[in-house]
């Protein structure tokens, strides 16, 4: 029996009481052994500790994997901390509670965490003796499982602002929130490829005719990015520090299946020198967009309008900046680590390949290296074939009974119905798509950043499709995560078939000034690799053309 054949087989049953939705956004496909075991209790902490910062009328999210797709349930908070949060609540909008988890981040979360990054990333996995790889590994998957919960710990502060704004102006001016989020666009440069080491890379190379020659060079990509390391002066310093600040970190979600920035050495190399080269990506208008809005806006709002889009645009490169600084890069360590462990028994004959040790538990891994058993090849064989041959199509959307309705805000205290009714929104908007019925030539999605373009379709299903990618290519995905972003230069659109206007997707489309088209739900079924389409962003509308 294959892979292909059991996964039919497979029984979707409640992981627990109550109603769970798949996360086809973060997890359009079933993720290794190894990220369930971490994942699942780190997001649950995370999204635990930001629901009680902000006083929430929730306690978090829970998820928990069947069959490897992940399912997410909302918990509620217990009744018996319901009068304290309501108090909480009622400082979140007076004291602006968001600015004081961004001062953490700037000044403390996310400088320890680059820190941590490095000094993991200065190990050599493949020279330590087998008793200090196994600590390796152990270490790795730790500081894998805190940067979990730093990323959930800062969700709220990243979608909170976006929520409040978008409730409020859309209230005052009737305009679809893809209208109002357009206005974020300038305000996320990470999720457009920004960093102080890409901003260094820039001013060597455009200072060193000789160093840009040998970057548009033809040659063996791995070697060319090895050899550009090794130039003298600022260039080649200026190469490793970008190549130490991405090459570990993960190009396609958060599993470590996936392979790192240093794996894929030809997309990196491309994504180098678009940005090198200095083309500009297109003016933004945002200005005149903003003095738009603002003019509909009813006059005794206008201040309003003014602090709640200045606070959503304070916070909103959060969105990216958490995943990217936190377990994006952590997740490609702990890769990193396991395919060193892989080499080793791999060596030994005790597996076929190094690969292989990437479906294995922690506990799995520190056997396999100890030699104190594990399991065999053929096992972690038939677990990677089965994630490899299984989609999001093959899992039922939801599990359990159906989610009761929303809570009435209108009946809670001001404060905590305007809390909730920011984050409701956010969230819809993370993982909402569209619901609007597909033609056979046109899909309907949700226009997520504005503009047209025409080019050819590249269908990518996973990093093993990237080398296939060309300057100008409308990207077709399931969906996309912070771990995308060497890639988008590449783009002339983006087409996903998961999450709404919040998406990572729909927030780097908009940075990048590209046209993009999220939520469509069949994209990747209906648009064959190589075909043309047309992108419309501000219809969000996709044709295939021919």
């Amino acid at each position: 029996m294959t892979a292909m054949d059991s996964a039919t087989e497979l029984r979707f049953e409640p992981p627990g009481p109550g109603p769970w939705g798949r996360d086809a956004v973060h997890f359009p496909r079933p993720v290794t052994r190894y990220l369930q075991e971490t994942q699942a209790p780190s997001f649950k902490k995370g999204s635990n500790e930001f629901a009680r910062f902000y006083g929430m009328l929730i306690d978090g999210l829970e998820m928990r994997y069947v069959n490897g797709f992940g399912y997410k349930q909302v918990l509620p908070a217990p009744d018996a901390e319901i009068p304290q949060r309501f108090k909480r609540a009622e400082q979140v909008f007076a004291q602006k509670l968001w600015r004081e988890q961004l001062r953490d981040w700037d000044e403390n979360r996310k400088p320890s965490s680059i820190s941590a990054h490095r000094e993991l990333q200065a190990v050599d996995p493949d020279t330590l003796p087998d008793a200090e790889l196994v600590a390796y590994l152990t270490r790795c998957r730790d500081h894998h499982s805190a940067m979990i919960v730093q990323h959930m710990r800062f969700t709220a502060c990243a979608m909170l602002p976006t929520g409040d704004f978008l409730a409020h102006v859309g209230d005052w001016t009737g305009l679809p929130p893809s209208d109002l989020l357009d206005l974020m666009r300038g305000s996320a440069g990470v999720s457009a490829g920004g960093s102080d080491e890409m901003e260094r890379l820039k001013a060597a190379f455009a200072g060193d005719a000789a160093a840009r020659e040998l970057l548009a060079s033809d040659g063996d990509p791995g070697q060319l990015l090895a050899r550009l390391r090794s130039l003298g002066g600022e260039a080649g310093v200026a190469v490793s520090g970008y190549l130490d600040l991405v090459g570990n970190r993960l190009v396609d979600g958060f599993d470590i299946a996936e392979p790192s920035a240093l794996e894929l050495p030809d997309a990196l190399l491309r994504a180098i020198r678009i940005a090198v080269s200095g083309e500009a990506k297109t003016a933004s208008d945002v200005d005149a967009r903003t003095a738009e809005v603002r003019a509909r806006v009813p006059a005794a709002h206008q201040a309003g309008f003014d602090e709640l889009l200045g606070e959503a645009r304070l916070t909103y490169r959060l969105r990216d900046e958490r995943g990217i600084y936190s377990d994006i890069w952590a997740s490609g360590l702990m890769r990193r680590a396991a395919l060193a462990a892989g080499r080793r028994v791999a060596r030994r004959g005790r597996i076929a390949s190094p690969q292989q040790m990437l479906d294995a538990s922690l506990d799995e891994m520190c056997a396999l290296v100890a030699g104190n058993g594990g399991p065999s090849a053929d096992e972690l064989a038939e677990r990677a074939g089965y994630r490899a041959t299984s989609a999001a199509k093959d899992a039922p959307p939801d599990l359990g009974p159906p989610a009761p309705p929303p809570p009435d805000l209108g009946a809670l205290p001001p404060a905590v119905g305007r809390l909730m009714r920011a984050t409701f929104i956010a969230m819809g908007h993370l993982f909402g798509s569209s619901e609007v019925q597909n033609q056979e030539k046109v899909l309907y999605g949700l226009g997520a950043s504005k503009g047209v373009y025409e080019g050819p379709a590249r269908r990518v299903s996973g990093p093993s499709d990237f080398d296939r990618i060309a300057k100008g290519d409308v990207l077709v995905t399931e969906s996309t995560t912070e771990a995308f972003n060497i890639l988008l230069p590449l783009l002339g659109g983006i087409v996903t078939d998961n999450g709404g206007l919040l998406s990572h997707a729909a927030i780097v489309s908009r940075e990048y000034g590209i046209p993009g088209v999220v939520g469509t739900r069949e994209a990747t079924e209906r648009i064959a690799d190589g075909v043309r389409v047309r992108v419309d962003g501000d219809s969000g509308e996709v044709t295939v053309l021919g």
